[in-house]
């Protein structure tokens, strides 16, 4: 009976721990999609600029900045070469957010950039979303997270056994 309780256990640990994958994915693909909004818009000024003087090529702005004599001119080069990278690294980090979901999960879960990361994470508070998704996380999780814990608890016990199964008694019926 304690172990019928113990496998119920486990497998409820499984399924809340599987429910939070869906929420981690779409707070981390906010984050993301907030960045990448604030990072259009900072650029959009010197976007304007590049298309008024340069056919919008915002590395000939860059270029055109650097070549100047005046200080704050080059120190804006750096800024708007700042800017362009941001840029570039949410747009990558975007698309890769979406592909399909087994793609994307395994974009969040192994190859996150850092930084949004953490304020994803310091920022995340427990949830249970009731999806599709969320659901099929929940019951895989739960019978992976159960198959495996109580696997390991057996082949403990069979290695402190010594490899002895116990002998079964003779019932007296």
């Amino acid at each position: 009976m304690l172990r019928s309780y113990l496998r119920l256990i486990l497998f409820t640990c499984g399924l809340l721990l599987g429910v939070q994958i869906p929420g981690l994915i779409n707070d981390y693909s906010q984050r993301v999609e907030a960045h990448l909004l604030e990072s259009r818009e900072g650029l959009k000024g010197f976007e304007q600029t590049a298309q008024r003087f340069f056919k919008g090529d915002l590395q000939a702005l860059v270029r055109h900045y650097r070549a100047s004599d005046d200080p704050v001119f080059q120190s804006d080069a750096n800024s708007i070469d700042s800017l362009l990278s941001r840029n570039q690294m949410l747009e990558s980090e975007w698309q890769a957010l979406q592909s399909g979901w087994l793609s994307r999960t395994l974009h969040v879960l192994t190859r996150p950039d850092p930084a949004i990361r953490e304020e994803t994470l310091k920022g995340y508070s427990y949830q249970i979303l009731l999806t599709p998704d969320a659901a099929a996380w929940g019951l895989g999780c739960a019978v992976l997270f159960a198959l495996l814990i109580e696997s390991l608890l057996l082949l403990v016990g069979w290695v402190i056994m010594g490899g002895r199964r116990k002998a079964v008694q003779p019932s007296w019926r």
